[in-house]
């Protein structure tokens, strides 16, 4: 907000906190993960779909991960490391549609770095949950997560001067190399993936063998050449038209496109006839979701590399067909639909029955980012990585929706020299070359990582998304079609009970799906609980309020509205 008040865009607000939260949400997202945005510049026609996904090393190949005894990518370590996208996405979004130079930028989250930033009671028990790794094996993130030896307390400064010194440098070069502001973000972009950053990631990857979650150490298979091919595409977002809404969401090397179909199978279904807190709305929306995240599965990947049938799986016709196998039960199958000439088969019976992980490390930095199972009172919880998520627009009528994540404390040990440790989405990979989601040399991984935005009648409207993993593009749907369709407020639609399916194959290690789950807040009547049952799904009922940490901002006229969750008490809306 402060950079809004001294005169920065809603590009330039974005960046600097994105920044910040590296340091203040370390286990939520790092300088070493991944992006995803949708970038609205006021007049233009539709969003930009901005990809800081990096693709997998040229040495990542789906015999090598063979040959080491795996038949998942694993969900922590170094094996599990892309190219790092989220500093290349932040500086093209920065240098392109940005006002401020990057030292002004960062300099918010270079004082929290370099002087502390007060840690919120989930950061220090994730620390805590993870001490023994650190102090055991991962040494180097030891040196900056356990200050004097022991997890920092709640709301105890914590600072990281390793990563303020990789700042302070990638300014320094920038400013020798030129005078110009764009110059300069480019500069440290180059920096970041051609430069000394590179060669720490590199030769970090290339010297150490680090525990993973298998127990057993191994090395990464980054490379500074890995680093230096890399930059992020910017591409047409893909939308379906809703009820006089238009939304946007990413392409298929991200989970979005299946939001859009669980909207295009509802558009013609009664969901405004429906109590949005009984039993016939919860089962309707689950349903559909399992239909557009079958197709997922079977047809999603990097359309760099894989034949992605859009066109067919977000018309008309096709979500009349997949409307079509929605009943009043719940369906405990897996059932994608069928394009000719594309997808491939999956077994998901064998997902289904894969057994938990057992042991120290199974709990440690992969696994379901989701905030159901948090403990509020601060005892540590499960230590899966997590997600961060920015809306913003300025009084131009610039918008933007950003979900940065990766790079979580709990992934990999830190880079001693750069302050921060490399990610672990290369977890999203299936070890079979028949599935589009392939582990490739160069592919994309196909991100869960899904933001969004709408037009109403035409007109820009709402920048929208959330945390979750998975859950994402579920949250996002049930928030959308309350405010919709039953007339709630944005803070009122996300602060409605909310639920969430586990059917669908996990994204994350270990690759799991539950069969039939439907986990709902307790907040929900006992009659829709009642209700879901008879309908005959698997549920669980979860917290009251542990579902979702939905964000939103919107423009109507020249009125501006925020939301935020209550949920974590972490998501904040700021406005004037």
């Amino acid at each position: 907000m402060g950079v809004l008040e001294r005169g920065g865009n809603a590009f330039d607000a974005a960046f600097a906190g994105g920044m910040v939260l590296q340091v203040a949400e370390p286990h939520m997202n790092g300088p070493g993960g991944d992006l995803t945005g949708l970038l609205y510049l006021a007049g233009a026609e539709q969003p930009l779909a901005l990809c800081g996904q990096g693709p997998a090393p040229k040495a990542a190949t789906i015999a090598h991960y063979r040959d080491l005894g795996f038949d998942v990518v694993p969900g922590t370590g170094l094996l599990a490391a892309v190219v790092p996208g989220a500093f290349g996405a932040w500086c093209a979004m920065l240098r392109d549609h940005g006002t401020l130079s990057l030292s002004e930028a960062l300099a918010p989250a270079l004082g929290y770095a370099a002087n502390g930033c007060p840690m919120v009671a989930r950061v220090t028990a994730t620390i805590a949950a993870v001490e023994p790794l650190f102090r055991d094996h991962w040494t180097t993130s030891a040196a900056v997560y356990l200050p004097n030896g022991a997890a920092p307390e709640p709301d105890a400064l914590l600072a990281n001067p390793g990563l303020a010194e990789t700042w302070h440098r990638l300014i320094r070069e920038a400013e020798s190399a030129s005078g110009d502001r764009a110059e300069q973000i480019e500069a440290a972009r180059r920096a970041w993936y051609q430069g000394f950053v590179a060669e720490a990631m590199a030769a970090f990857c290339r010297d150490n063998e680090v525990l993973d979650v298998s127990g057993r150490a191994h090395r990464g298979l980054l490379t500074a050449d890995d680093m230096a091919a890399w930059s992020p595409p910017i591409e047409p977002p893909e939308s379906v038209d809703y009820h006089g809404f238009t939304v946007f969401k990413c392409g298929a090397w991200s989970q979005g496109p299946a939001f859009l179909q669980s909207l295009a199978i509802l558009r013609d279904m009664d969901v405004g006839g429906m109590d949005p807190l009984g039993d016939e709305f919860v089962h309707t929306v689950v349903e559909a979701q399992k239909l557009g995240f079958a197709d997922r599965e079977v047809f999603y990947g990097d359309p760099d590399f894989v034949a992605v049938p859009l066109e067919t799986l977000l018309s008309d016709a096709y979500a009349a067909e997949r409307r079509a196998q929605i009943d009043a039960q719940a369906s405990m199958e897996f059932r994608p639909g069928r394009i000719d000439g594309y997808g491939a088969p999956f077994d998901y019976d064998r997902v289904a029955a894969r057994p938990a992980p057992s042991g120290m490390l199974a709990d440690v930095g992969g696994g379901e980012p989701t905030t159901a199972r948090l403990d509020y009172a601060g005892r540590p919880a499960p230590q899966t990585g997590d997600t961060c998520h920015i809306d913003v627009i300025d009084k131009d009528g610039n918008m933007v929706a950003i979900m940065p994540s990766g790079g979580w404390l709990q992934s990999s040990p830190v880079v001693p020299e750069l302050g921060f440790c490399l990610g672990t989405r290369a977890q999203m990979f299936w070890l079979d070359e028949k599935s589009p989601s392939a582990l490739a040399p160069g592919r994309r991984p196909r991100t869960t990582l899904t933001p969004g935005m709408a037009f109403r009648n035409g007109d820009p409207y709402l920048a929208f998304g959330t945390p979750g993993g998975d859950q994402q593009d579920q949250w996002q749907l049930i928030m959308l079609l309350r405010h919709i369709h039953h007339g709630m407020t944005l803070q009122q639609a996300i602060d409605a009970p909310s639920f969430h399916g586990d059917h669908h194959p996990s994204s994350f290690y270990p690759r799991m799906a539950r069969r039939g789950s439907l986990t709902v807040e307790d907040r929900f009547p006992e009659s829709t609980i009642r209700g879901l049952e008879r309908r005959g799904h698997v549920l669980e009922v979860g917290d009251g309020w542990s579902e979702g940490r939905l964000c939103a901002c919107a423009r109507d006229g020249n009125l501006l509205r925020a939301a935020a969750n209550a949920r974590g008490m972490q998501g904040y809306a700021v406005g004037r």
